[in-house]
């Protein structure tokens, strides 16, 4: 992450008369980040109306979402790369470009592949925005505005593509994300680019070998035997190669840190019940009782956000909490949210379930990214928020296949 402050060494009489650089505002930082989430949470409730338009079953149509998720995901680490190799202004032009192209796209296509081009595109601009504006966060307070956004807009995300898709359409619902643009000019302008470092060569074979990796296991919930057996296969491959080259673009210091490697799978894990539990919840509440769309949207507006909420209270009380009672919480919280899904006998009780699915999984994701990057090696700290968001993005393109297979079979 680039160093904002000056470093002690350097405060001479004269460095020190020098005004310190001014901060880009968080509330920018949040608008160039966030509105990824309300564009990726968009689709819940308008999957029917986006596959009637195009010609196509509902569970097709979810493809729109899963592709989004699976270009954020693979992308956010390829981004920090960007950003750390070309720079804060490059990282950030060429996001705006795809995040226009992609939006510019959604909107005319009229087949689904070419929809599905453009999303990707979106998702992979977007991943730059958030990996610009995180290393621009620097402090744990900044950090937070940019978390809490998140979890605002994608609890929010839903009901508000359901509404711009009524007054508008469903393709202008999910252009939602292209409103980070408006904070551009200002986060240029106002952003310290961070001091030249000193690189090795990309490594080109690692990046994708990963990529590779994230597309596998992302196909596992729809076609499990030929995505297990390749996620194996570039396992191995990728396994191999770190070995062979142990500071490429997955350094092998990060894979043996134990505290790094336990965070990411955990919080993969709560963010793959979250996004799960966010598709199906609406679609099993259409089933079992009487209610109208907007009534299931604004009930799991509610419940998002009262999660959303109940995640920043614990990451506040997280400093005065011992490591094992936060992750005994999140486990807790993580583990109920699914069980009372399947055990409830009474519909209502499915919006506690999405409380709890938020809940734990934007506290797992402010609290356990603090964890990961605090146990990485100094010099591999963007690296590590890269990885680690990669794995918690994995759960956003699990979740909404893992939720067709359930309530829309297949």
């Amino acid at each position: 992450m680039a160093q904002l402050a000056l470093h002690p060494a350097a405060q001479t009489p004269s460095a020190a008369a020098v005004q310190p650089p001014r901060q880009v505002p968080a509330a920018w930082l949040a608008l160039l980040a966030t509105p990824v989430a309300a564009s990726a949470n968009g689709p819940v409730l308008i999957l029917s109306d986006m596959a009637g338009s195009l010609g196509i079953r509902t569970a097709s149509a979810t493809w729109l979402v899963t592709v989004f998720a699976w270009a954020l995901a693979v992308s956010t680490p390829l981004m920090a790369g960007l950003l750390r190799r070309r720079g804060l202004h490059s990282a950030l032009r060429l996001s705006a470009i795809l995040v226009a192209a992609g939006t510019a796209i959604v909107a005319m296509a009229p087949w689904l592949p070419l929809a599905m081009a453009g999303r990707a595109a979106q998702a992979m601009g977007g991943a730059g925005l958030i990996t610009a504006a995180m290393s621009l966060a620097v402090s744990v307070r900044r950090m937070g505005v940019i978390t809490a956004g998140f979890g605002t807009l994608g609890a929010a995300g839903p009901l508000l593509g359901s509404a711009i898709a009524d007054l508008v359409s469903w393709r202008a619902s999910l252009a939602v994300g292209a409103v980070a643009l408006f904070a551009l000019p200002v986060v240029m302008r106002r952003a310290v680019p961070p001091a030249p470092q000193q690189s090795t060569p990309f490594d080109g074979r690692g990046a994708a070998l990963l990529a590779a990796l994230a597309t596998a296991l992302i196909f596992i919930p729809l076609y499990p035997l030929p995505a297990v057996t390749a996620s194996m296969v570039v396992t191995a491959l990728l396994a191999l190669h770190v070995r062979s080259e142990p500071t490429g673009f997955v350094p092998s210091s990060l894979l043996r840190t134990r505290t790094f490697v336990l965070s990411a799978l955990l919080a993969c894990v709560l963010a793959t019940s979250y996004f799960t539990l966010l598709f199906a919840v609406p679609q099993l509440l259409d089933d079992r009782t009487g209610w109208s769309a907007s009534t299931i949207g604004t009930g799991q507006l509610a419940a998002l956000l009262a999660g959303s909420a109940l995640s920043m209270v614990l990451a506040a009380a997280s400093a005065r909490m011992s490591r094992p009672r936060v992750l005994t919480i999140l486990l807790t919280a993580g583990a109920l949210a699914p069980l009372t899904a399947v055990l409830t006998p009474w519909a209502p009780l499915l919006l506690l379930v999405a409380t709890l699915a938020s809940f734990a999984a934007s506290a797992g994701q402010a609290t356990l990214a603090v964890v990961a990057t605090q146990a990485a090696p100094t010099t591999q700290r963007a690296t590590a928020i890269g990885l680690f968001t990669l794995c918690y993005q994995l759960g956003g393109a699990f979740g909404p296949a893992i939720a067709a297979l359930i309530t829309l079979g297949g």
